[in-house]
């Protein structure tokens, strides 16, 4: 059976001339992920994965830049821009009880307290202080739900569905 595999950001640009990288992030912890020693995956379109192990990482504006081991050029890692990093399932940590991987709350149903429904998670976005989930919602525009415990009450990854409490103004139509 082949491996799993689990997008954790996408490499936009160089940055410099010594071999960093710039990453849009896509993964749910990068202060671990992207730590030196780590292994990643480059995944470029019609071409078989390769192999980086990240060297240095530091956040910049909304990006990661990155360093690979034996990458220590713009020459070498020219090829990787608009690739995705990514990591086997066999690399994902257990979690801590409440805490969850994007892609398990990615395709959720979201449920009022009442049962009735309010739309499918199509996106987590990371602001700051906590995340924020966008919600597709059916003939009205997405909904933007806070992942505070006031709000999100049950989480059932295995039958895909998350509870909330409605607060006022949460979905304006």
């Amino acid at each position: 059976m082949s491996e799993k595999w689990f997008n954790v950001g996408k490499i936009v640009n160089t940055h410099g001339i010594r071999g960093e990288v710039r990453v849009i992030s896509k993964t749910d912890f990068p202060e671990e992920r992207y730590q030196p020693g780590n292994l990643l995956f480059v995944f470029k379109e019609g071409q078989d994965p390769v192999e980086v192990v990240v060297k240095t990482r530091r956040p910049h504006k909304n990006f990661d830049l990155l360093t690979f081991e034996g990458y220590e050029s713009i020459n070498e890692v020219e090829p990787f821009k608009g690739s995705l990093l990514k990591i086997p399932e066999s690399q994902l940590g257990v979690l801590d009880e409440g805490e969850f991987y994007f892609h398990e709350i990615i395709g959720c149903h979201v449920f009022a307290e009442d049962g009735v429904e309010i739309g499918t998670v199509k996106e987590i976005l990371t602001p700051g202080a906590n995340d924020v989930w966008v919600v597709k919602r059916k003939g009205k525009k997405d909904a933007l739900i806070p992942f505070i415990d006031e709000v999100v009450k049950q989480i059932d990854v295995s039958n895909k569905k998350i509870t909330i409490s409605l607060m006022e103004g949460l979905l304006d139509e």
